[in-house]
């Protein structure tokens, strides 16, 4: 797992589209500092299928920048 402080936006080089994976949210608090916490459990192909696949926590400032620039990305503003 990480914990994400600051994102960096970049231009992929190319775009695959992806299979579909479940997600889940973990609203979190760790000594004081509040976190949202994404874990993904792959597809449904995998060979321990509902093993968490990956994790990242946000941190308020990297959650602020994500909800920015996905406003902006999908409504243009």
């Amino acid at each position: 797992m990480a914990t994400i402080r600051n994102l960096e936006l970049k231009v992929p080089e190319r775009s695959l589209k992806q299979g579909d994976a479940k997600c889940s949210i973990i609203l979190g608090d760790i000594d004081g500092e509040k976190f949202v916490q994404l874990d993904s459990y792959g597809s449904s192909d995998r060979q321990f299928v509902g093993k968490r696949s990956q994790s990242m926590r946000l941190t308020k400032s990297a959650f602020d920048q994500f909800v920015r620039l996905g406003h902006a990305h999908f409504y243009g503003k």
